[in-house]
């Protein structure tokens, strides 16, 4: 289940990731603690320093009959004692007590997670979201949450101008419903995030796509001099590249359904194909691939290894 379905009940395991969503599901969990009894008494352990014995004692009644909340975080580096202890409770778990295991991924504790999902608890899934068509949706559901509502191309900005972190996606979106009234439009984006450094790459990127070279390299040099970094600029050189080819692979074969995009970049990548040939998208590409190695420390020189990508982009365009 997701973050948002996230349930109340005497063992819950959140596991996954994307630390956002994690911290959004422990924290709806426990607020749902606190109104099912509003003096339920919270306690929380650091997974890496748990010592033995710890979570029977905060699990045993206490003097005052008051429900438990008891959040151990950081499953991912937690010790011997706690896996043993924490199985040992999954045999008897206590009443009033609702025990939340909060594990950020990888194979650590494993045997502890294999008892949690063998005994049938809840497990809330929370993973990166790596997908441009996933980031998307959370934005948008950001904004639907907040009673706001906002343009498809508004949201398409947000996710460029920002990047994949997705707390800096989530602080956007709430500095644009605490400062802005009305529907949330690409330009009310554009105002507030133009400048960020991802957006600039796009721009760039957008400007050699298109075949303008002037441009191109005008908004480069630019990026450059306020502190764009030639790694995130080829990359975004790269996402755009790569979009078009994933959309003109499909185009013969009855659409471009199941590519893991949005219907609006799919879209916008059939827009920018325009005046493209294969042969010369492939030499973009081929192009970019190199200026990523070279950006990456194979040349004495990102900034040019960039602009010579970028005009490479533009010459290909239309070429066979």
């Amino acid at each position: 289940m997701s973050w948002e379905e996230a349930p109340l009940a005497p063992v819950v395991l959140v596991r996954g990731g994307e630390g956002l969503l994690s911290d959004r599901a422990v924290a709806r969990i426990v607020a749902q603690a606190q109104e099912a009894d509003p003096g339920t008494e919270i306690s929380r352990l650091d997974a890496a320093g748990y010592e033995s014995g710890r979570l029977e004692m905060l699990a045993s009644p206490s003097l005052f009959g008051e429900a438990r909340c008891i959040v151990v975080s950081g499953v991912e580096s937690c010790t011997e004692a706690l896996v043993e202890d924490t199985i040992t409770y999954l045999r008897a778990p206590a009443e009033d007590v609702w025990l939340v295991l909060q594990h950020g991924g990888g194979v650590r504790g494993k045997r502890l997670l294999d008892a949690v999902t063998k005994a049938g608890h809840p497990v809330v899934v929370c993973e990166p979201l790596k997908r441009d068509a996933d980031k998307t949706a959370f934005v948008a559901a950001e904004f639907r949450r907040a009673q706001r509502q906002v343009d498809q191309q508004a949201v398409q900005a947000l996710v460029q101008a920002v990047g994949s972190d997705l707390r800096e996606l989530a602080a956007a979106c709430a500095q644009l419903v605490a400062d802005t009234t009305g529907r949330v439009t690409a330009e009310v984006v554009e105002r507030y995030h133009g400048g960020r450094v991802e957006a600039t790459g796009f721009k760039v990127a957008d400007a050699a796509i298109s075949g303008n070279a002037g441009l191109a390299i005008t908004l480069l040099r630019h990026a450059v001099e306020t502190g764009a970094n030639p790694v995130v600029l080829v990359a975004a050189l790269a996402v755009k590249l790569r979009t078009m080819a994933k959309v003109e692979a499909m185009s013969g074969r009855g659409g471009a359904g199941g590519l893991g995009l949005a219907p609006w970049q799919v879209d916008q990548a059939r827009r920018e194909l325009a005046g493209w040939t294969p042969e010369g998208l492939a030499r973009a590409i081929t192009a970019v691939a190199a200026a990523d190695a070279e950006v990456k420390g194979l040349s004495r020189d990102p900034v040019f290894a960039v602009e010579r990508a970028v005009l490479r982009i533009v010459t290909s365009r239309g070429r066979r």
